[in-house]
């Protein structure tokens, strides 16, 4: 039998050689005078987005239809609304897109710091709206005849005449030199303000209605007098909704008891005399 004859010079080259890829199809190129209406279609474009920015932009702040026209000013209990309008000074005749409503609020608390918070809204297309939130006073101090309001937060944020009824007053009796001297070195007056906050906001609210005074000794020694000069040793403002019921549950066994002691809400105590 013949043997096979050698391999072919076109075998021997395609021997070593990878296998061909297939050529990727070319995309067809627009002729010429396709080219051209497309460039200027593109151009065209540009100019009108150009001309609806340029537009939009004059609307806003060129135009005089959308201009501050009028303020107005919800939200108010004890401040007056012209008084908010006024320390506002909102730009009336100005772009209402341009109204810095940041400024607008951070010069009204800084001025009237009886406001707690105010939302400057724009009112399309010729308002501006001053929603105000008061603070409240849930503590008083009196001193030299007047009384300075605390808000629920300990913050002393007003002076006023006449006691708003209904708010008990705040008596800071601490005694730097005393038993309590290291407790006033760790906790300045602020931080007692609001615990004497803490307290008043835990108490029920019978008892919250009839307390007239919040004397704070320390940290640890804060006491309530109410009305007919019945006492309550609080303690610290620290567990104030076991104290409370506490509180509540002494007052109801022992209707006629005059002091009441829950600074340990575990232990609570009560005496008539």
């Amino acid at each position: 039998m013949a043997g096979r004859a050698g391999p072919t010079t076109a075998e021997r080259r395609g021997a070593g050689s990878a296998p061909s890829r297939p050529s990727r199809p070319r995309r067809p190129r627009l002729p010429r005078a396709l080219r051209a209406p497309r460039v200027r279609l593109l151009i065209v474009l540009v100019l009108v987005l150009a001309v609806l920015a340029g537009g939009g932009a004059w609307v806003f702040y060129g135009s005089p239809w959308l201009r501050v026209e009028r303020v107005t000013t919800s939200g108010t209990v004890v401040l007056k609304p012209h008084e908010v309008r006024e320390i506002a000074g909102v730009p009336v005749g100005e772009p209402l897109i341009s109204v810095d409503s940041g400024a607008i609020e951070e010069r009204l608390r800084r001025k009237l710091p009886r406001i707690d918070s105010v939302d400057v809204v724009r009112s399309w297309p010729h308002g501006i709206a001053l929603k105000v939130t008061e603070r409240t006073p849930v503590l008083l101090i009196e001193k030299g005849g007047k009384f300075i309001e605390v808000d629920a937060k300990g913050v002393r944020f007003a002076t006023v005449e006449k006691a708003p009824k209904g708010t008990p007053l705040l008596e800071m009796a601490t005694d730097p030199s005393g038993s309590a001297a290291a407790s006033l070195r760790r906790f300045d007056a602020a931080r007692l303000r609001r615990e004497a906050v803490r307290v008043v906001a835990a108490l029920p609210g019978a008892v919250a209605a009839d307390t007239r005074t919040v004397k704070v000794r320390s940290y640890d020694s804060i006491s309530l007098r109410l009305r007919d000069d019945r006492t309550v040793m609080w303690g610290s403002g620290d567990k104030g909704r076991a104290k409370a019921e506490a509180l509540a549950g002494l007052m109801k066994a022992v209707p006629k008891a005059r002091h009441f002691d829950v600074s340990v809400p575990t232990a609570p105590a009560s005496s008539a005399s």
